[in-house]
């Protein structure tokens, strides 16, 4: 039986209809609707939540976590957005309906403080993350000991979701093959979750801006291993020790861009379902290609190899998936490849009729309302 989660980013427009971001948003802007937001109980055991305490609830401030040089403590969170979690499900249906109650919930509250969900999965206007004031020697100390936290000016001004899934009973060996796998196939398949078309106050030169920018430098695929031992040494890394037991054996695909639409979430999860129970597919690799991703992310499905291979991983899929009733949820897929459009696609065409960015933002999320 296999088991699902989502952790989606979620950005916003103020009450000035301005990006939400860490130059005009404090902790406590975001952190008084994360208060009214429900708790529920048992869910410390499927989610991880930190020794910060940012995380207690399915919803928390995603952000970068500021430390005093003395006492080790945490003093600030710049925040860049909140992220919802789901908790662990054993059905993708299931697994999407708790995250369009929980982004509902959100929606309700953030509208009493005037804010506005968007999709974006870059920031439109910032390029890049400087912490003010400089990093101290304890926070300096915590980005040299993991290589992966030294990648926070990316970070920062990128948005994307976290599809996790696990199948108990897979051999260590296994795990590390499916997640090798997703890592060689990321290029292929992101496009159909592209939704990152601005960067620095205009159009950017492709669909992605995010994929070109982020991966190969961050991980496009995780396992979460119990003992030190199993760690595979990557940069980026490729593995991480499980934080509470929950996590354990839990692959995480991390390349995708925010989707609006969480029927394609849906799809995705059933397509990474398909490719962990697929036989067929003989591609691997420990860290992503970084060129290969900047193709896609350029010319996503118009790219010949792209669109080839991305037929080739979604047939091989929907094989491996048989009767399996979760093959219905790829349909959204296959449009898209027919049809050679991303969400990217269709946000460009929007602003080159209305010449604004922020008016095209407005128009996210309009299928869940």
């Amino acid at each position: 039986m296999f088991y699902f989660g989502i952790e989606h980013e979620v950005a916003f427009l103020n009450a000035e209809g301005k990006f939400a971001d860490f130059s005009c948003t404090k902790f406590a802007d975001f952190n008084q609707v994360i208060e009214q937001l429900p708790t529920y109980a048992n869910d410390s055991m499927q989610l991880c939540i930190g020794d910060a305490g940012i995380r207690k609830k399915r919803w928390y401030i995603e952000g970068f976590e500021r430390f005093a040089e003395d006492t080790e403590k945490l003093i600030d969170c710049i925040p860049k957005g909140i992220e919802i979690r789901t908790t662990i499900k054993s059905d993708i249906k299931s697994t999407i309906h708790e995250l369009s109650e929980s982004f509902d919930l959100l929606r309700q509250v953030t509208a009493q403080f005037d804010l506005s969900p968007i999709l974006i999965s870059f920031n439109p206007y910032k390029t890049v993350f400087q912490p003010e004031p400089p990093l101290n020697k304890y926070e300096r100390s915590i980005l040299q000991a993991n290589p992966d936290e030294q990648t926070a000016h990316i970070f920062m001004v990128s948005y994307g979701p976290d599809l996790n899934l696990s199948f108990p009973g897979l051999s260590y060996e296994s795990l590390i093959d499916i997640a090798q796998k997703l890592t060689y196939y990321s290029p292929y398949i992101v496009p159909f979750s592209f939704s990152s078309p601005f960067y620095n106050g205009d159009l950017w030169s492709g669909l992605s801006v995010r994929t070109f920018i982020r991966t190969g430098k961050r991980a496009a695929a995780i396992v979460f291993v119990e003992k030190p031992e199993q760690l595979i040494k990557s940069t980026p890394s490729l593995t991480k020790i499980a934080r509470i037991p929950a996590e354990v054996g839990r692959i995480e695909f991390k390349s995708f861009d925010s989707c609006d639409d969480f029927s394609i979430y849906a799809a995705l999860l059933a397509l990474l379902k398909g490719l962990v129970l697929d036989k067929s597919l003989p591609g691997r690799a420990i860290i992503p290609d970084a060129k290969k991703h900047q193709i896609s992310a350029k010319e996503g499905f118009n790219n010949q190899e792209i669109f080839a291979i991305a037929s080739q991983v979604l047939q091989a899929a929907e094989v491996a998936l048989q009767e399996d009733a979760d093959v219905n949820l790829l349909t959204p897929l296959k449009d898209m490849l027919n049809h050679k459009q991303t969400r990217a696609s269709v946000m460009i065409t929007e602003f080159k009729k209305l010449g604004s960015i922020e008016q095209v933002l407005k128009n996210s999320y309009s299928g869940l309302f």
